[in-house]
Parts: structure tokens; sequence; C-alpha cells
């Protein structure tokens, strides 16, 4: 496929108080679910960002809420001051305006809508709970790029790693969000991490392995419904080897079941990585699990998810068939970070 370049000259202010132009706007041309990506003008009818706070980043497509993503420090009176954090997505918001995502969970203060961290990351001898948010923590340093158009919505991060000042991680968070249909919304996530100056090893939680992208669901009424590949399953599952997982329920307060399933590309580190799944409400990708995996200095690991919105409880079949649909995306295009410009975490 020939790249489309799309020149952007999209003034935008960076929650700073500091005004930039975005970068080129480098997108492929690929077939994602039967619909070209890579057309349609900068403030056309379609996706735009506006600044809730001075610490989130609300996108929008038309009057409908799409997602927050949380750039700055965040806490919670009902919460222990410990438990404070940054660089993650909460709200997510479903097809019909419902909030699927949970932050602050009385059960589990550290849980935040969708994030990605781990219990267990050890840097010179001496280990830190990124999970729990104990001795390490995210910092965001600087907007990648804030693109809109009728066709996507692309927002990129960098963030750092860091043990009280010291940077010991450099993070890229991607995401490309594409448009809603009557069925559902996919948006696209790329993380990357690179060490600065220390290898960095990362552990899932023992005999569980979550530790990666996790997505926590908010309060719901009913019986949750998690499917996998082998059909919905009624136990929760630990450290399972799946592609794919799903979770369907009535959202509180909702008027109608909605979900979301976590897809995983084939080109994954260790595919399929290893899951936890809680029906109380969590999708958890553990990688790289149970077994340590140690990042050097100036090694980039990448991985890439889609993140599938829907209305309903989903049947098996709408999950292949969504699974099938991302994994053809990937043969169309190069990941977002290099299809855009940015080669690795530095």
């Amino acid at each position: 496929m020939i790249p489309v370049l799309v020149k952007l000259r999209q003034r935008n202010r960076d929650g700073l108080g500091r005004t930039w132009r975005s970068e080129t706007f480098r997108r492929w041309g690929s077939l994602i679910g039967g619909a070209w990506l890579g057309t349609g003008l900068v403030g056309a009818a379609g996706f735009r960002f506006s600044e809730r706070t001075e610490h989130s980043l609300s996108l929008w497509e038309g009057e409908q809420p799409v997602l927050v993503y949380n750039y700055g420090r965040i806490s919670s009176s009902q919460a222990p001051a410990d438990r404070a954090r940054s660089s993650y997505v909460h709200p997510l918001y479903g097809l019909d305006g419902e909030v699927l995502t949970d932050d602050f969970p009385k059960d589990h203060y550290h849980h935040r809508g969708v994030f990605w961290a781990w219990p267990h990351v050890e840097i010179g001898g001496q280990e830190y709970d990124l999970w729990l948010l104990q001795g390490i923590r995210h910092q965001f340093e600087r907007w990648l790029q804030r693109d809109t158009s009728s066709a996507a919505a692309i927002l990129a991060v960098e963030n750092s790693w860091r043990v009280e000042e010291r940077k010991v991680m450099t993070e890229q968070a991607w995401f490309r969000v594409l448009p809603a249909t009557a069925e559902g919304r996919a948006i696209d996530v790329e993380l990357s991490w690179t060490p600065t100056h220390w290898p960095v090893t990362l552990r899932g939680a023992e005999g569980k392995s979550y530790g990666g992208l996790t997505f926590r669901f908010a309060p719901h009424a009913g019986n949750p419904v998690i499917t996998v590949p082998d059909g919905a399953t009624r136990a929760d599952l630990t450290m399972a080897r799946l592609p794919w997982a799903d979770l369907s329920t009535q959202i509180r307060g909702a008027t109608n079941p909605s979900g979301a399933a976590i897809f995983v590309a084939p080109t994954h580190p260790d595919f399929p990585p290893e899951w936890l799944t809680r029906h109380y409400g969590v999708l958890c990708v553990g990688w790289p699990g149970v077994t340590a995996r140690t990042l050097t200095p100036g090694q980039t690991v990448r991985v890439v998810y889609r993140i599938w919105v829907h209305r309903q409880v989903a049947a098996l079949s709408q999950l292949q068939r969504q699974y099938e649909a991302f994994t053809q995306s990937l043969s169309n295009a190069p990941p977002l970070s290099v299809a855009n410009g940015q080669h690795g975490g530095h």
C-alpha cells in the first residue's frame, strides 16, 4: 500500500498553556472494518479534542463523548493519597454514552480505567510496584500527536517512569479511534517502552499473571458474560493464554447491555499472552506474565491491541469476525508510531 500524507496545521493547546502545531499526519490507506482509513479533512464532522481539566483531555465524536485521557496527576478524596496516578484512560464511554470504566473503586483503589502497570518492576536490584503505585510512577512528558478528522482521531503521548525524580523508562502510548458504527467502535492501542540507563525487569503477579494492559469495568447490574475463543466462560481465568477476551454486562444506570473486548495483535511478544479475567469486572492482559522479562537500555518493546466497544452482549461469532478484521487491518498498515514518523521510545 502507498502511504497517504495529509498535512495538518491545526493549532492546539497542550494543557500547560503552551500552543503547538501538529506534525505531518501520516496515514497508510488501509482497509479497517471494510472502510478506507486515511480520508477526510481536519475539522470535518467527526472527532474533536477538548480540554476537560488542566489534567485531562477529552475526545468527542460529534456530540458523543468517546474517552478522556488523564495525563496529569489524578487523586480522589475517597481514596488514600498514595493512590494518586496519571497516564490512563477514564472515562471510556459506550456507544450510548454510558461510562464503561471505573476509577478508584473501593475494592481496588489502584484500578484506573484502561491502564497499563506491573506489580513487579525491578531496577538495580530494587523492586517497585507500578500497579499499586509504590516507589515508581508515570509522568507525562509531551504530546506526540493530537489529530482529528472525519475518518479517525489519533492521540499520542510520551511518558516516563520515574523513581523519585530519576527517569528509568521512556514510554509511548498511541491511540487511533475509529468512527462508531451501529455495531461498535474500534480503538487501536500501541504501547512501547525503552529503558533509559538501567535494565528494567517486569513480572506479573504470582499465580495470576496480571501486569500489563488492564480494563476495569464500571459497576454493573446482573451477571457479566466473559467470552473467549472457546466461548462464554463461567469461571474466572488465571494465566490463560488467549488472543482476545470480551466482557459484556449491564452497566449500572444504562438502558441496555454493552461491553468491550481486548484483541491482541499476533505480533505481540510471547503471543498469545497470559490473561487474568474476573467477573466482578476486569480484563487483564498479562505480559510478560509470571515469567520475568528484562528490558535492556535502548531496547524498545512494542505491543499492539485493539479495544472494541460494542452494544449488547457480544456473540462469539461477532467477536471472531471483529478479531479477524483487526488482524487483517494490521497486514495493511505499519504500527501507528512508525506510520507517523516515531521510531521506538526516544
